[in-house]
């Protein structure tokens, strides 16, 4: 007996495991792929390595929430991180009017460097950010404050549609457009997507942005290396091939290799979509298996891997935002004649970085509808009318990059590209969502997926659940495992340290 297993041993899985490993339990954790993290994972193309996800992190601030959190694993000062340059966190390039924003980090420094560029929305500027940390500071979660983590007591200002919070602030297009910027990294939808998703998002880049030092897997491995520390085992290339259940209650898992496991607890950080598929039919409600297919899904990207030659391409200490035109913010993610109408494009940092970059990550939003004709295909296994299309694809990416990075074409050495599908495939994600379910302020109950199951031994954690990224499903995990320890029991921990 195990006293918990986790299925998935993604950021999500390895965090709830580490917390309870933390705490004296035994837990095993299994993963399909070969390499464990999740989006912390990382590959080899040409000697140089490149993050699968995890670009950007927020929350690794002094008193940022996860920062916290890795203190209280004895992880922190074991990371290699490198922060943004403070005076521009991030720049965005329109190509309509060549203009380039520069923004600064900080509360008060994302506000002037704005209003150095409206200076007659300076006020707007103000009450804007305002009421984005106002909706920040009413979840409890986010601040590893004691409290609900029940977002439903928040005020009727964070459910509103984020563009029309946005537009109650300012009716100057441009910087309309310019504040919704980092909708990219979260996949919102215009009148769907509520303010406090928005909020959270950039108050936790605007606290400090993050980068990782040569690869992001340096946390899954720290973490690994605290489950196996207690006892535990997390085992790669090994997925639950299914999930047996009597009275309502999980009796064992099985893996690939058809062997059995027990555990007193099991949590899944999994999309719950594929934790379905490992159930027998009837072991819960149809309708809440309808509801879990039918929440929407948010958008994929399709991302290039460029191995830059030797001294050609300088390092870039901030993130680099293109777009065509304003108002083109929340529609980035549609694939038209016009895609892609934006990108991000980054150079990651490694160990002693010089004056050039040897690599560079760059992301297109596009929505799952593009690749969907090919949606039977798996990895290594695509038709050549993909392929075709896949090398279309990165012809139109990379022109649009030249715009803003003249003669990058010349100063590529190797080029790797991922569509949607590989996402999907890669993370085991219904559409190769990047974010996870799509929270919607129309049908906020639809899209708000509790910790808790019919089943009276399986708790869920990971993206979908509350929030997403680093900082997101760092905190639910937090929330999962408090919901077998007891309320408050880490929280109140964590903030002894």
């Amino acid at each position: 007996m195990s006293d918990v297993i986790i299925i998935g041993g993604g950021l999500g899985g390895l965090f709830c495991g580490a917390i309870l490993a933390k705490e004296g339990y035994k837990v095993d954790v299994f993963e399909k792929n070969a390499r464990i993290g999740g989006g912390l994972q990382s590959f080899v193309r040409s000697g140089e390595r490149f993050d699968t996800g995890m670009h950007m992190l927020g929350g690794f601030t002094e008193n940022g929430s996860v920062s916290k959190l890795c203190r209280y694993l004895g992880i922190m000062d074991k990371l290699k991180l490198k922060r943004v340059d403070r005076d521009c966190m991030d720049t965005i390039h329109y190509f309509s009017d060549s203009m380039q924003y520069r923004i600064g980090e900080g509360r008060e420094g994302f506000i002037s460097s704005l209003a150095a560029y409206f200076p007659e929305e300076e006020e707007n500027i103000r009450s804007y950010v305002d009421a984005l940390y106002r909706i920040t500071d009413g979840v409890d979660f986010f601040h590893l404050r004691s409290g609900s983590a029940d977002l439903y007591s928040l005020d009727k200002e964070a459910f509103m549609p984020a563009d029309e919070l946005i537009a109650s602030f300012t009716q100057n297009r441009k910087l309309r457009d310019i504040l919704a910027y980092l909708n990219s990294t979260y996949g919102g939808v215009a009148g769907h997507t509520p303010s406090y998703i928005h909020a959270l998002i950039n108050v936790l880049y605007i606290e400090g942005t993050y980068r990782f030092v040569d690869d992001s897997c340096q946390m899954a491995q720290l973490l690994q290396q605290i489950i196996e520390g207690s006892g535990g085992n997390v085992y790669a290339a090994n997925p639950v091939t299914h999930i047996a259940v009597e009275e309502r209650q999980i009796t064992h898992v099985t893996d690939s290799y058809g062997k059995k496991h027990s555990a007193d607890r099991y949590i899944s950080t999994i999309h719950p979509v594929s934790l379905l598929e490992l159930l027998d039919k009837g072991v819960f409600p149809k309708a809440y298996c309808n509801r879990l297919q039918s929440i929407p899904n948010t958008s994929s990207a399709f991302l290039l891997y460029l191995v830059l030659k030797e001294n050609s391409f300088p390092y870039i200490n901030h993130t680099c935002y293109c777009q065509d035109d304003y108002g083109d913010a929340w529609e980035l993610y549609r694939y038209d004649d016009r895609w892609p109408k934006g990108l991000m494009y980054m150079t990651p940092p490694v160990s002693n970085q010089g004056e050039y970059s040897r690599k560079m990550i760059v992301v297109a939003p596009m929505e799952y509808g593009a690749v969907e004709q090919w949606s039977g295909s798996t990895l290594g296994i695509r038709p050549d009318s993909y392929a075709k299309w896949k090398e279309e694809c990165v012809e139109r990416l990379l022109s649009k990059l030249e715009r803003v990075c003249k003669g990058i074409r010349g100063q590529i050495e190797h080029i790797t590209a991922a569509s949607p599908l590989t996402i999907r495939d890669y993370y085991n994600v219904k559409e190769g969502s990047l974010y996870g379910y799509r929270k919607d302020c129309e049908n906020i109950m639809l899209s708000q997926v509790p910790i808790y199951t019919k089943l009276k031994n399986l708790l869920l954690s990971g993206q979908n659940i509350n929030l997403h990224g680093v900082c997101g499903v760092a905190l639910t995990a937090v929330n999962t495992v408090e919901a077998l320890l007891g309320s408050d029991v880490i929280v109140n921990k964590i903030n002894n340290i």
